[in-house]
């Protein structure tokens, strides 16, 4: 994590561009001021191309691209949508905003969904299930695609911190039916805000392309302003700097992910002689995004404490414990105390083992631009405050 770091000349020259070639900020029309190039088609194209989609839409944000997904799948007031205990509180938002109700599984070593609890969570309501790859690294897609094929339910991968993650062969994203990427600002690439959504399904392609203008069908046959259309949406289209700068930073992801995987193992092999820690699962190691280095220590105590100590000497953590309060539901008091069977519940104690986790859960940001200097500042000092708390 993340592209920002990565920000250069390259993103400043695309952008520029954008002036240079006539200044069309729309990424629709005025085909001929524009001189036909039209950057954010460009960028679908070649997101399709690097996951191996057959279709690729581009919003305004990831969250736009889980509700758009839900819709698409045709998700209404009263279904239920699974999801994950540690995921951003976003998955849960689209899935609230399309008046579904969320259902929430454990989460086990992986951090990602326990395909066991996901089971017994299925009912006759349930629409979709939404597997969150958290952090670059893959749920147990085997387990939860057979589970999902059983029950004829469709699978929304939320791969919004994922994109170039891999498992056993394929993208995340790309293995069920539909799966979305985030381009936020913290994201192994990013537009700054920015949404993806890919899948090989036409129907869901187009359904979601019409969702998210208004209800444009696209009609080649007719001006944009005469286009047909036979359904209502929404405005959640993208401009064509993000799309300048999409491209640019697409061109870096190989880079990215290339020295992420470098430095993430260079730092975990430090931290292998510990017998404290406890690293995260991983379902397929080659195929980890490198985004972040998870890891256990024996109870909730002395990971807080080692989570103080590291900040007081200027080294943080990504979201275990920092921001675990807008990725954790047991923290979502917010959204479940409208529903009855959670009133007056300890939420942490619904989902018990998601607490027991993720309460003595560290994880480390690793970031593009680490040298080994810096790697061996992070492991030398989890080392010694380990030793002296």
């Amino acid at each position: 994590m993340p592209g920002f770091e990565t920000i250069g000349e390259e993103e400043k020259e695309a952008v520029a561009g954008v002036f240079e070639k006539g200044g069309v900020l729309y990424r629709y029309g005025l085909d001929v001021k524009r001189q036909h190039i039209y950057r954010v088609d460009e960028f679908e194209k070649k997101i399709a191309e690097k996951v191996g989609g057959k279709y690729c839409h581009c919003v305004c944000n990831g969250t736009a691209a889980l509700k758009i997904a839900l819709h698409a799948l045709g998700v209404k007031p009263g279904d239920e949508v699974i999801t994950q205990s540690f995921t951003f509180v976003a998955t849960v938002e689209a899935i609230l905003e399309l008046g579904a109700k969320p259902v929430i599984t454990e989460v086990d070593k992986s951090l990602n969904m326990d395909p066991f609890d996901l089971e017994k969570r299925i009912t006759k309501k349930t629409k979709v299930i939404i597997p969150v790859h958290m952090a670059g690294v893959s749920a147990k897609m085997d387990e939860i695609m057979k589970i999902s094929k059983e029950h004829k339910i469709c699978v929304l991968e939320d791969s919004a911190q994922a994109l170039g993650g891999i498992y056993k062969g394929k993208h995340l994203g790309t293995i069920g039916d539909v799966g979305i990427y985030s381009l936020d600002i913290g994201k192994i690439i990013t537009m700054g805000e920015g949404g993806v959504l890919v899948t090989d399904d036409k129907n869901i392609y187009l359904r979601a392309r019409e969702y998210s203008d208004h209800g444009h069908e696209y009609n080649p046959n007719v001006p944009r302003g005469e286009d047909t259309r036979s359904s209502w949406g929404f405005n959640y289209k993208i401009t064509e700097l993000q799309g300048a700068v999409g491209l640019a930073q697409l061109n870096k992801l190989d880079f990215i992910l290339k020295r992420q995987r470098e430095n993430k193992k260079s730092l975990k092999e430090k931290l292998e002689s510990i017998d404290d820690i406890e690293f995260r699962e991983i379902p397929d190691e080659k195929g980890d995004a490198g985004d972040t280095l998870i890891f256990f220590l024996e109870n909730k105590d002395k990971a807080k404490k080692l989570a103080k100590k590291l900040s007081e000497r200027g080294i943080g953590t990504k979201n275990l414990p920092d921001a675990v309060d807008w990725h954790f539901a047991g923290t979502w008091s917010h959204i479940f105390s409208s529903y009855n069977e959670y009133k007056e519940k300890n939420l942490e104690e619904v989902w018990k083992q998601s607490t027991g986790l993720i309460r003595r859960a560290i994880a480390i940001p690793i970031m593009v631009k680490m040298d080994e200097e810096q790697i061996n500042n992070i492991s030398e000092s989890i080392e010694w405050i380990l030793n002296n708390i």
